[in-house]
């Protein structure tokens, strides 16, 4: 979910469940504003990649530290999910809120999928994951800056990235044995790097095609 106008915000179906929308009229009723939820997901990143990177240190005992980041994951979730509602939907968004609602979203994706590349043995993973990430971000933007709308499509969008990570979160955790440890959070970053890459040639794609029919006369 994004700080955006009605026909750019991203499609999700809890957006329209009684338990979020009372989330969200809470929120507003106590001031909070957009801004401050969209950089608390930045928190719940830090502490979900802090507890990822403690889980990898010690996978034999990470079952602890998994479930937490797993939940942390969610929690930077559900601020994404919140910042919008009380922007959109409770008039509370401000001139500055495109900013808040890219740059966090954008620190909060390296941080979770930086950590989850250490917990896999293998940084150079999430590195590429976060690059990749960032890049499907990237060309998203430049659609709509180019007066074409925000782009969500995957096949690994944010949404998409966050819940294969806290699937992997919580396999490792089940299975805290260090070769199938690293493995499933391996596997985990393996796909999201992969299929962050195919989202960014789709979206590019689509983005080229949206162009030249906007071009003809």
């Amino acid at each position: 979910m994004t700080q955006q106008d009605e026909s750019d915000r991203r499609p999700i179906t809890v957006r329209d469940a009684g338990w979020a929308r009372r989330m969200a009229r809470w929120l507003a009723g106590r001031g909070i504003s957009p801004n401050q939820i969209s950089v608390f997901s930045i928190v719940f990143a830090a502490l979900g990649a802090a507890a990822l990177i403690r889980g990898g240190l010690f996978m034999q005992h990470s079952a602890p530290y998994l479930v937490a980041a797993a939940l942390c994951i969610q929690g930077r979730l559900l601020c994404n999910l919140f910042d919008g509602m009380v922007a959109v939907e409770y008039n509370k968004a401000t001139p500055l809120g495109p900013v808040f609602n890219e740059f966090p979203d954008r620190i909060a994706d390296s941080l979770l999928l930086v950590a989850a590349g250490y917990a896999a043995a293998d940084p150079v993973l999430g590195w590429l994951a976060a690059l990749a990430a960032a890049l499907t971000a990237y060309v998203r933007v430049y659609g709509a800056s180019c007066g074409l709308g925000h782009d969500f499509r995957g096949p690994m969008a944010k949404q998409h990235r966050m819940a294969v990570l806290t699937v992997a979160c919580l396999v490792a955790a089940a299975v805290p044995v260090l070769p199938l440890g690293y493995a499933t959070m391996g596997v985990a970053m393996a796909i999201i790097a992969l299929l962050s890459l195919v989202t960014c040639v789709t979206r590019t794609l689509a983005l080229c095609r949206q162009l030249e029919q906007k071009a003809r006369p």
